[in-house]
């Protein structure tokens, strides 16, 4: 499980072919990764992928073809939002996400708001009914 809240902001250093999809090597940036092993979970643009293996600054996780057929974004030198899966024990400051991705939406429109930006975005037809309107 995640929080949500993004932790560090990474760059894909490689995509190398993998027996079932793809493997990534992500430079972490600002997260740190002395207490990942292999095994552990890390949220990459808000999809749950397991550490294959672990250096200083860069980890290395395979993506299936089932999760390329679902998500965007994984092109060599992209950078990514990371998030290391929670512990029972850490305070929560979002809100429980599972980090399993089951679809591709479409923005549709974006208006700004301050600062941020407010999107709309399309949902394909048979997720919707699994969408919260709010939190």
């Amino acid at each position: 499980m995640f929080s949500g809240i993004v932790a560090a902001v990474g760059t894909v250093r490689a995509v190398k072919p993998a027996r079932g999809g793809v493997r990534l090597v992500v430079d972490a940036g600002k997260l740190g990764l002395k207490d990942v092993a292999a095994g552990d979970s890390i949220a990459v643009d808000g999809m749950c992928l397991t550490v294959i293996a672990r250096k200083e600054r860069t980890f290395e996780v395979d993506v299936s073809r089932a999760t390329l057929a679902c998500t965007t974004g994984f092109a060599g030198g992209h950078r990514v939002n990371l998030e290391k899966a929670m512990r029972l024990s850490d305070r929560m400051g979002g809100h429980p996400v599972s980090g399993h991705v089951d679809g591709v939406g479409r923005v549709a429109r974006t208006r700004p708001a301050g600062a941020n930006r407010v999107l709309a975005v399309a949902a394909p037809r048979a997720l919707a009914k699994y969408i919260a309107r709010k939190g």
